[in-house]
């Protein structure tokens, strides 16, 4: 069966390839495949919206089931901040630099139990014919003070995950492909995926 995975970001493929390995029914593809494509803009004001968004477009212009995601960064004391805009929070150039650096300082007076924040994933799953399925899932801790770790990407080096005692930076890949917020999400929707794939596979057999 063939998945396209609709991001042209090489850490969130690959992140999506590691999980779905197990499941050996997919080739996956991402956009990084259909250069003539164009996304939409992320208009949503949701991570839900965005997702759906992202999928249905990708489904319907490319002819193919589509996985899309959209997720972030949520502070609650920062009244949900980063969230939907996690990657233009300090612009729409921004790094994951800027935007680290951005977070800290908005946490600068913050300590303790008010720098608790979690990382949301909705998933949203689409054929041709529109959306099949979106999930969401949440991986709840808190922001440190100081970067650490070199691996990851986005705001991981500041992240570290309830019981943990590393930042998602510093995490293996397979420890955090275990834990994340995009794992659990995955997870809820590889049913709906595999179940699709049976059918496409007994209706060409």
């Amino acid at each position: 069966m063939k998945l396209i995975i609709a991001s042209h970001n090489v850490h969130k493929i690959r992140e999506f390839r590691s999980i779905l390995k197990g499941v050996g029914v997919f080739d996956i593809y991402s956009l990084i495949d259909y250069p003539e494509y164009t996304a939409p803009a992320e208009t949503g004001v949701t991570f839900e919206e965005n997702a759906i968004l992202k999928a249905t477009s990708a489904a319907k212009a490319l002819d193919a089931y589509v996985l899309a995601d959209d997720s972030g960064l949520v502070v609650p004391i920062l009244k949900g901040a980063p969230g939907v805009q996690s990657a233009r929070y300090s612009g729409e150039t921004a790094t994951d630099k800027d935007n680290r650096k951005k977070l800290l300082e908005a946490l600068s007076n913050y300590q303790d139990e008010d720098r608790d924040a979690y990382f949301e994933c909705c998933i949203a799953l689409a054929s041709p014919n529109g959306l099949e399925k979106c999930v969401s899932a949440r991986c709840e801790g808190k922001i440190l003070e100081k970067e650490r770790g070199g691996q990851g990407f986005g705001y991981d080096s500041l992240f570290i995950k309830h019981e943990y005692n590393k930042t998602f930076a510093e995490l293996e890949e397979e420890v955090k492909n275990r834990v994340s917020h995009r794992r659990k999400a995955l997870d809820k929707i590889l049913v709906t995926l595999e179940s699709i794939a049976q059918e496409l596979a007994e209706t060409q057999s």
